[in-house]
């Protein structure tokens, strides 16, 4: 029986929870390949976005008639139709990204996001869910790519740039930082590395910062929790005293009064007068 899940909560566990790269480390040789420049980064999760959308649909359609022993290999064709479809697509029409991503578009077939997300919710959930589930993993990956390859490009260059690969009419560069300070190590493999792991890193410390509050938050409720339940029953056993204290009193009150009605005087009986004798009719 499948489970009712809210698209809302499928396409953003996706971007957040669930993110492909910050989360499950997944996808990590085209993260570190392609994000030497932002644009690079955004058109390979462009593409990812594209296989993602049609291989989640056609697999959730096809889940109930794709044997069970042959699955994985039908889900692998499924994933290389499509990615064939876009590879071609791109050739034709963007053609210098198509240059700049190489081989990477061609590994979208073997990528474990496009795959692991087929095998764990494609095949088990409505055609609907899988649709968001897909949008939402693709941006969570596009955004990932882009984050790393804005603090690389940044870093490496001191500037960014847009209109290179895409057909623009006129390439745009934004100058940031000072070319005479751009460490060009970041936009070699090893910045990718450092890059990446700064940020993963960055990402594991505000987790444990956000657990610490929330275990310092259930702490203080606990804590909050102990001295009300404290105090009430403070308050019922002083109540309890109040109640032992006035039934004591009354008893006692009780008591005073039997004991003034027994030491109270008996009244003196009057004497009567004695009844005379009737007298005799004659």
């Amino acid at each position: 029986m499948e489970k009712k899940i809210s698209n809302k909560a499928v396409f953003l566990a996706g971007i957040i929870k669930e993110n492909p790269v910050f989360v499950a480390l997944l996808g990590c040789c085209p993260t570190l390949a392609t994000t030497k420049s932002v644009e690079a980064a955004f058109g390979m999760g462009l593409l990812v976005i594209l296989v993602l959308i049609g291989s989640n649909v056609l697999i959730s359609l096809l889940r109930k008639v794709i044997p069970a022993e042959v699955k994985i290999p039908c889900y692998i064709v499924i994933i290389a139709t499509f990615v064939t479809i876009i590879k071609m697509l791109t050739q034709a029409f963007i053609p210098d990204l198509y240059d700049s991503l190489g081989v990477f578009i061609s590994l979208i077939v073997v990528n474990c996001i496009i795959l692991g997300r087929a095998e764990s919710f494609a095949s088990k959930n409505g055609p609907k869910a899988s649709f968001f589930d897909a949008v939402g993993t693709g941006i969570g990956f596009t955004m990932a790519l882009c984050i790393i390859a804005f603090i690389r490009e940044l870093i490496g260059t001191g500037a960014l740039t847009f209109g290179y690969y895409f057909p623009l009419s006129t390439p745009l560069k934004w100058q940031i930082l000072p070319e005479s300070i751009a460490i060009s190590l970041f936009v070699q493999s090893a910045g990718g590395f450092l890059v990446l792991g700064c940020v993963l890193a960055f990402i594991a410390w505000r987790s444990n910062v956000k657990a610490a509050k929330k275990a310092e938050a259930e702490k203080a409720r606990i804590e909050e929790l102990k001295a009300k339940k404290a105090a009430e029953v403070a308050a019922r056993k002083k109540a309890e005293e109040e109640a032992k204290k006035a039934q004591e009193a009354t008893s006692d009150n009780k008591e005073e009064k039997e004991v003034e009605v027994k030491e109270e005087p008996k009244k003196e009986e009057t004497p009567q007068k004695p009844l005379e004798p009737a007298k005799e009719v004659a």
